[in-house]
């Protein structure tokens, strides 16, 4: 496959310097738009942006005098000429697609540079699926730049991976030409603790000169916050209130702020800067993680900045945490997140600044897309079959998989029951009584089933456990191959005949999520690559991702984004309860323990 290449920097200085001098004609001038200056927070009247090689070579008030007759002319009419927007931090594989698909969906929205941790293939595929994913994101029209995955598996001891993850991949992984930078270090206890593996991950990659993010999901903000900061990482994303952007932002890291499918963190934190006052600087948008539905419905970065305006910050000021900001963080200020000579030509055209209508995107000095349609190829990879195939279960399961004994003599028992809390990532440690019927503990009109179905090396292991907060009511079961970050199977369900029919299900396809419902499949989405991934467009898979919303809300459940909410219960690295194959972990201890708490007769 090809894409659009350009001359190496020194050819690529002369062509800028002659076009920007009068002496060679621009290969495109956007003529007489509002420069939005994200240096110096301006926005002047009356420019036009001269570019050559893809890149910007001239912005001022008359571009005239380096436009030929072959010239591509975009008339802005008046409209504000923005950077192209940039997110500081996200999963690929959470929106369902391939970096192809994703970056089709994108585009429109006006998302020219991404910075993608793809962590979640990591834990199915190991280095093989990082590769795969960096290698078609540098296919890609825009600018994906890939951070190597830092922590497969995210709490050792706790859970176990398809692939682990070691220092020597690191290592290599750093003299890709695509990768940026260290994913989210979500081990931080083994920052804290100084434990080797993880501080040699950091060194290698401060050795290449490259970025290590950040991944503190704690409310403590002593000692072992400090521990943290100090072991390296420079960013973090984990904030869920003003206190935790105020203290990352002292201490020298960036802010990473999310607003994601089901993620709501940015009014809370961004106070910071509209009423505390703090230098915008080092606050920085990002989404972590967006479905399918979201990007096609909602928007990207674009429904990010218009959340922070409408949240009181200033249009410009949220422009700068969306492009320069983001671009100054990974040391590439002087190839994206402005409208500025040597940069690359990321620009959008929108009529206005607070609704941020995404009218037209160029990318590398060409048109992308244009009033919402795509008007460049996203190119694929051949995706190999080893990158299929991903779901082995070891036998097929049956209702008696999912039974939870009750001690001998009990009518009831006392539960640890994961607490869903809408909107957001950490869940609450609940405590809940539960009937026992013919030796089993069942759950209630609150409380339901949460099983952890292993399904990379075809142990046929099976943890039961509770989950409160759905409202699914009925004989139903949902399953999904994507349960951050080991990625085993999650199934939730009310009937553990459901259960089973829907864990198998996603057996036989080879990944995915479905829903039953008294023995009939309600909905799927098929995702065949590493369990995680389809590589159909955008508009197909979220579709189908819609169905499953709408067969969700039909069992009873009213939570906003449930299904992300249930695809992260897995996640042993963010407070307060998760379920793993090797049983229910209190992340607040970072130990396991008992689904029904000791029972006195």
């Amino acid at each position: 496959m090809t894409h659009t290449t350009f001359p190496s920097w020194p050819d690529v200085a002369t062509l800028l310097v002659e076009t920007a001098a009068g002496r060679a004609p621009a290969d495109m001038v956007i003529r007489n738009g509002k420069w939005v200056n994200v240096h110096t927070r301006e926005v002047l009247d009356g420019h036009d942006i001269a570019i050559k090689a893809g890149r910007v070579a001239y912005v001022g008030p008359d571009a005239s005098y380096c436009t030929g007759p072959e010239t591509q002319v975009i008339e802005a009419e008046g409209r504000f000429m923005v950077p192209g927007l940039c997110d500081a931090h996200m999963h690929i594989e959470s929106g369902m697609l391939t970096p192809a698909e994703f970056a089709r969906a994108v585009i429109p929205h006006g998302t020219t540079s991404m910075f993608t941790d793809p962590h979640e293939i990591a834990n199915v595929l190991g280095l093989e699926g990082v590769r795969l994913m960096h290698d078609e994101a540098l296919l890609q029209p825009v600018n994906i730049y890939t951070q190597m995955p830092s922590c497969a598996p995210s709490a050792p001891g706790l859970e176990t991976t398809g692939y682990e993850i070691s220092a020597e991949d690191v290592a290599e992984a750093m003299t890709w030409p695509g990768i940026i930078g260290l994913g989210e270090m979500m081990n931080f206890p083994g920052v804290s603790n100084a434990d080797p593996k993880m501080l040699a991950e950091i060194a290698a990659t401060q050795r290449a000169g490259k970025t290590v993010g950040g991944h503190y999901a704690s409310p403590d903000l002593g000692a072992n916050f400090a521990a943290y900061v100090a072991g390296g990482p420079a960013d973090d994303h984990e904030g869920t209130c003003e206190a935790d952007a105020i203290a990352r932002m002292r201490q020298g890291m960036r802010a990473m702020v999310r607003l994601g499918s089901a993620w709501y963190d940015v009014e809370a934190q961004i106070t910071a800067i509209t009423e505390k006052g703090l230098d915008p600087r080092n606050f920085i948008l990002c989404t972590d993680d967006c479905h399918s539905g979201t990007l096609v419905n909602d928007g990207h970065m674009n429904r990010v900045v218009r959340h922070a305006i409408d949240c009181g910050c200033d249009p410009v000021v949220a422009i700068q945490m969306a492009t320069i900001n983001t671009a100054t963080h990974f040391g590439l200020e002087r190839e994206i997140g402005s409208i500025t000579p040597g940069r690359r030509a990321d620009v959008i055209l929108t009529s206005d600044l607070r609704s941020l209508p995404i009218e037209l995107v160029v990318a590398r000095g060409q048109i992308v897309a244009e009033s919402g349609s795509i008007k460049v190829e996203c190119p694929h990879l051949d995706w190999p079959q080893s990158a299929r195939g991903t779901v082995h279960l070891g036998h097929e399961l049956t209702g008696k998989d999912f039974e939870l004994a009750a001690p001998q003599g009990a009518n009831s028992v006392t539960a640890n029951v994961i607490g869903v809390v809408e909107n957001q990532a950490p869940t609450k440690a609940l405590k809940a009584e539960l009937p026992v019927r013919d030796g089993l503990v069942e759950g209630d009109d609150q409380v339901c089933q949460i099983a952890l179905v292993e399904r990379h090396r075809a142990t046929g292991g099976v943890t039961n456990a509770f989950v409160s907060g759905f409202g699914y009511q009925g004989e139903m079961a949902m399953a999904s191959t994507v349960a951050h970050d080991s990625h085993h199977m999650i199934v939730v369900g009310t009937d553990r005949t459901q259960m089973a029919l829907a864990a198998n299900r996603l057996a036989e396809v080879g990944g995915g999520i479905t829903l039953f419902r008294d023995g009939v499949e309600m909905a799927l989405v098929e995702l065949p690559i590493a369990g995680l991934m389809s590589d159909r467009p955008a508009a197909e898979v979220a579709a189908k991702a819609q169905k499953l919303v709408e067969a969700m809300q039909d069992c009873g459940c009213r939570l906003n984004n449930a299904y992300m909410q249930h695809s992260l219960l897995a996640l042993v690295v963010i407070p307060e309860l998760r379920i793993s194959d090797l049983g229910l972990v209190d992340v607040r201890t970072f130990k396991k323990i008992p689904v029904i708490e000791p029972f006195n007769e």
